[in-house]
C-alpha cells in the first residue's frame, strides 16, 4: 500500500477542490476517476476506469489531503492521481510525500 500526504497552499481547501472537480468532469463526460461507495463526509473512495483497485482519499487536519492507493498494480493508480493533480492543481499543492508500506 502507498500513502500520499498532500500539503496544499495556505488557505486553499484542496479536498473540497478534487471533489469538485471529479464532479464537473463526470457531469461533462470526462475523466477517468470516478467517485465509488458511500459519500460520507470529508472522505471518498476513487476508482479509475481503466485500472484495477482503488483510492481512498481523506481530509485531514490543516487541510492536509491524504490518500491510500489500493491495488495490485498500485504504481499505475500512483501515477494516475500523481497527474491528475499536476494537471488541474499544480499552483495550489506546496508539498506531496509518499510513504511506501
Amino acid at each position: 500500500m502507498r500513502r500520499v500526504h498532500i500539503i496544499p497552499e495556505e488557505e486553499f481547501r484542496l479536498y473540497s477542490a478534487l471533489v469538485r472537480k471529479e464532479a464537473d468532469l463526470k457531469q461533462r463526460g470526462l475523466g477517468t476517476w470516478r467517485r465509488s461507495g458511500k459519500k460520507v463526509r470529508d472522505r471518498a473512495r476513487w476508482t479509475h476506469s481503466r485500472y484495477p483497485g482503488w483510492i481512498k482519499i481523506a481530509r485531514g487536519m490543516g487541510e492536509v489531503v491524504q490518500i491510500e492507493v489500493h491495488s495490485e498494480v498500485e504504481w499505475q493508480l500512483l501515477d494516475s492521481i500523481l497527474g491528475f493533480l499536476d494537471r488541474h492543481f499544480a499552483d495550489e499543492i506546496r508539498s506531496v510525500h509518499i510513504f511506501y508500506h
